[in-house]
């Protein structure tokens, strides 16, 4: 060891490398912040200003910027508990396609959208330091400095404080699988004739141990490694108060060989199991409440292992729903923890996620038709989307959605920029779609996802202590009941293309309430069947409810009504003149902007608080809801 004196590192000289047996320059491993001449220039001004100047003409390469100082953030939120983990609502983002700007501070604006749609849970794609600025993070070099891409520490902390004050948790995608070239893990003990790590590399196997490995594979048998990956989650604990992690490729984390072969990667593997136990046993001795979720699609009877020890695990039933909303048949029982044996719902089943193909796209492109009705069609794929959302929020456990899902994002995941359809282009930057708030189909799904995220939300015990059962024995009927002492719950969902008889089977006689109209039925018999239009959906509560948007007008209907709104565009400070068709009490204003900010407007309709740019204006009414793009400038 050498201690340097800290007057070296005084005027702003606060960054160094190391430089080793003559021949390599690296950036420290642990580095929290480096400086990267290849591609800081893509990182926003603000960022860099904080941050000292790059030694040109001193040396090349990646080096490590460090404060002299500890962070002073001042949090405002110390005593944020955190949602009971079986009832979680997370939202998969990519920062880079979700937000224009890319950056902490446009996602701090958006947290008023997420709030409304009612997640109480947002789950980030890597944002450590990741090779380039265009990336989905999944190509980590410095695993515990924050990607400055998107912003600066300080403005993810404020992310993270901000979501805490509204009751939403951030958890953060971790990467231990592997490893690319960038990182000093790498280069300092590297084979260059081979371009991989020597054999010598106390982290890093030469080659990797399973078939689905990009980057280098690191070896979790090492205590070397084993060290560092616990002071990584420790670090972003500490410092950032993440949530929780979800741990990328965890089946990855083996010394077991298997080559090509992927069913032998996921038998059980009583060595991974260990090596991923004490991992979070580590995570739970810094903060016991602390999320760990495992992508893990391995053997069912390492999976329930896992679950047993209180780790959350992926499902992909994505297959199984897109199927139902295209009008096919399908079996969804794999989306119930119960279905696969285990103990305890630790089971995120998902719709959507970032790897997947995206649901309204299949249905636009492969959607069912029986005649007239046609599954493609716009207002029908949305109403599809919603029936598939009433049966997947039905189900118990914690659920996650991918950005965007909840208003039909419908471009390929496979889609390139020029507009081909190529798998080379997954990773591709794909279009931000805060647009689609202004078609009122879109805008139609979004209102009934958010009330069913409301219904678990607002009856947590309900989801979580109430008697469940699934009746997925029809390939398109599909009916969930969860009984409680609180609240009983009946949801059906004709997925069919046609008409169909539902059996409601409901746990007793007397008056219920459509949840999404508000409208009573008198049950004389529990198994009278009901008639179902195609792609209908009910859900059925045993005390009225009345949904954070108000009741619908019907369950496959959308009430839209005429007016106008001016000046348009208008300035700030000026005041707004709406005129709506006749009859119509007016509710509620707000503007809703590109970001999903909202801003409630007084009923003097004076443009107060809103910045200059594009808005939707809306307003609630009795008789339905009218939209209106409006733009507002500066005086």
């Amino acid at each position: 060891w050498i201690e340097l004196p800290k007057s070296i590192f005084e005027n702003g000289n606060n960054h160094y490398q190391y430089y080793v047996d003559g021949r390599i320059r690296v950036a420290d491993p642990f580095s929290t912040v480096v400086l990267d001449p290849s591609n800081d220039n893509g990182v926003p001004n603000d960022v860099m200003m904080e941050l000292p100047d790059y030694p040109t003409g001193l040396t090349t390469g990646i080096v490590t910027a460090f404060d002299l100082e500890e962070s002073n953030y001042d949090w405002q939120v110390n005593d944020f508990e955190k949602p009971d983990q079986t009832n979680l609502i997370i939202y998969e983002i990519l920062m880079r396609d979700f937000l224009e700007d890319k950056n902490y501070k446009s996602l701090l604006d958006s947290l008023d959208y997420l709030q409304k749609l009612g997640v109480n849970a947002i789950e980030l794609m890597p944002v450590s330091e990741f090779e380039g600025n265009q990336s989905w993070g999944y190509n980590p070099s410095f695993h515990m400095a924050v990607d400055k891409y998107y912003g600066s520490r300080d403005q993810l902390r404020a992310v993270i404080d901000e979501a805490h004050k509204r009751g939403i948790a951030v958890i953060l995608d971790v990467v231990f699988n592997h490893a690319f070239s960038q990182s000093p893990l790498c280069q300092l003990y590297w084979n260059a004739a081979d371009f991989r790590p020597a054999p010598d590399n106390p982290y890093l196997n030469e080659t990797a141990r399973h078939p689905f490995n990009v980057g280098y594979d690191f070896n979790h048998e090492s205590e070397f490694t084993k060290s560092w990956v616990k002071q990584v989650l420790e670090y972003w604990i500490t410092e950032f108060r993440f949530d929780g992690f979800r741990f990328d490729l965890s089946k990855g984390l083996t010394q077991k060989f298997s080559g090509t072969n992927a069913a032998a990667m996921s038998q059980f593997d009583f060595t991974r199991v260990a090596i991923l136990k004490d991992y979070v046993d580590h995570i739970w001795s810094i903060d016991e409440d602390a999320y760990a979720i495992m992508e893990h699609f391995a053997d069912n009877s390492e999976e329930q292992n896992l679950s047993d020890h209180g780790m959350m695990l992926w499902g992909n039933t994505t297959h199984e729903f897109a199927e139902a909303a295209m009008g096919y048949s399908s079996t969804l029982d794999w989306a119930d923890y119960q279905e696969r044996d285990w103990n305890d719902p630790h089971l995120i089943s998902y719709m959507e996620s970032h790897d997947e193909e995206r649901m309204a796209y299949k249905i636009f492109e492969f959607g069912n038709s029986d005649g007239s009705y046609n599954t493609r069609d716009l207002e029908t794929a949305m109403e599809r989307m919603a029936a598939a959302n009433v049966i997947y929020m039905s189900l118990p456990g914690p659920k996650m959605l991918w950005q965007f899902g909840e208003l039909g994002y419908d471009f390929s995941i496979n889609r390139c920029t020029n507009g081909a359809i190529n798998p080379d282009c997954r990773l591709d930057p794909k279009p931000i779609r805060w647009n689609y708030l202004e078609n009122e189909f879109r805008q139609e799904l979004y209102d009934r996802v958010s009330a069913m995220n409301s219904l678990r939300i607002n009856y947590p015990q309900v989801f979580t202590e109430g008697t469940f059962s699934f009746n997925d024995n029809n390939a398109f009927i599909k009916t969930a009941h969860i009984n409680h002492s609180d609240l009983n719950i009946v949801s059906l969902v004709n997925f069919r293309v046609d008409e169909s008889n539902v059996n409601p089977q409901f746990p007793n006689t007397g008056i219920w309430y459509e949840y999404f109209t508000g409208k009573e039925i008198d049950v004389l018999d529990v198994n009278e069947t009901i008639v179902f239009e195609p792609g209908e959906y009910r859900v059925y509560t045993s005390e009225k409810i009345t949904p954070p948007n108000g009741f619908f007008s019907s369950i496959n209907e959308f009430s839209e009504i005429t007016g106008q709104v001016y000046p348009n565009p208008v300035s700030q400070g000026s005041q707004l003149t709406l005129e709506l068709e006749d009859q119509t009490n007016v509710l509620s204003v707000k503007l809703i902007g590109l970001d999903g900010k909202e801003f409630l407007l007084d009923d003097d309709l004076t443009i107060k608080q809103a910045l200059s740019g594009i808005y939707f204006l809306e307003a609630q009414t009795d008789q339905g809801v009218f939209r209106s793009k409006i733009i507002i400038h500066e005086n």
